[in-house]
């Protein structure tokens, strides 16, 4: 075994953990889920069948990931976010064939107790602020909150929030790491 799991977490046979990933207490990994190298996942985390994670995530405390999850590399998760799987979910239905993907793009980040709803894509370093409530698309670096959750600015790849100014195609330089960034329209790229 090259990762390590906490004597308390459930790993069932068949999930496939990659090399360097920290799974602690109380966590359950079903049978069918992937996760990648170099992981951390929390306390009382739950990864459902077909879950793919890849490399360098981090899944803090209590976060729940339902089947039909796929998450890129580097993608952060606070205490307690949750994601759904089903959009109009009833006990004494079954609707295991109506289930929708929900997929964060590389660097994402989702703030603690956030909630995302099936269906979306968080864009690359997208950053999804606490507590929101997410029920459609997120796109590339850009910042939401609320609930529902709206964009409210953008944001660079390490997290700092842009300003951007100039005419024609608005331009933005980091504070904290000097990268910078254009804007066309309600597009953001790094230059």
């Amino acid at each position: 075994m090259d990762y390590f799991a906490h004597e308390t977490a459930c790993i069932d046979d068949g999930a496939e953990i990659g090399a360097g990933t920290r799974i602690w207490h109380f966590t359950h990994i079903m049978s069918g889920a992937r996760l990648g190298r170099g992981c951390n996942v929390g306390q009382n985390v739950f990864v459902q069948t077909g879950v793919v994670i890849g490399d360098n995530v981090k899944l803090q405390n209590n976060v729940f990931l339902p089947a039909g999850v796929m998450v890129e590399d580097h993608v952060f998760f606070g205490p307690s976010a949750v994601c759904t799987n089903v959009i109009n979910p009833r006990s004494e239905i079954s609707r295991r064939d109506q289930f929708r993907s929900t997929i964060f793009k590389r660097g994402a980040t989702i703030g603690a107790n956030a909630t995302i709803v099936c269906g979306t894509t968080i864009g690359r370093y997208a950053f999804v602020g606490a507590g929101s409530v997410v029920t459609r698309d997120v796109a590339d670096y850009t910042l939401v909150y609320g609930n529902p959750a709206k964009p409210r600015g953008w944001v660079c790849q390490c997290g700092v929030k842009l300003a951007f100014a100039g005419t024609g195609v608005p331009r933005a330089t980091c504070i904290e790491c000097g990268a910078v960034y254009e804007r066309r329209e309600n597009a953001v790229q790094p230059l």
